[in-house]
């Protein structure tokens, strides 16, 4: 079973996500806060991450995405910036730390959806 990490401080932006992704067999995850997604990223090795940007305490999204792409443990795993932060500018920065794509909030649920079927098909 293919596992999605769900990683965003609205508990509610969370669950729209799993909603949207309840369609297929997958196992969902989900983390509030950097610390949190580094955890259970770590722990668990999920098939992609859905990450967002802006996040309360010492890790934002783009610090979680630079550590996860240099670790040789979860350097793989496909990860998508999933934020509010739509500027030319934070598209580059998501692409720098190492994002493998980028969405802005608010997304199309089609669009995300037949991204990450294409990248679990893989």
């Amino acid at each position: 079973m293919k596992k999605i990490l769900i990683v965003d401080d609205e508990e509610k932006v969370r669950k729209l996500v799993e909603v949207t992704l309840s369609v297929g067999e997958l196992e969902i995850l989900h983390a509030a806060t950097g610390d949190e997604a580094l955890g259970v990223a770590r722990e668990t090795k999920p098939d992609l991450i859905l990450l967002d940007v802006m996040m309360p305490g010492k890790l934002d999204g783009l610090d979680v995405c630079r550590i996860l792409k240099k670790d040789p443990e979860t350097k793989d795993i496909y990860i998508i910036m999933l934020t509010a932060r739509g500027q030319q500018v934070d598209k580059e920065n998501g692409l720098d730390a190492g994002a493998d794509d980028y969405f802005v909030k608010p997304f199309s649920p089609m669009e995300l959806m037949d991204k990450i079927d294409n990248i679990l098909a893989e």
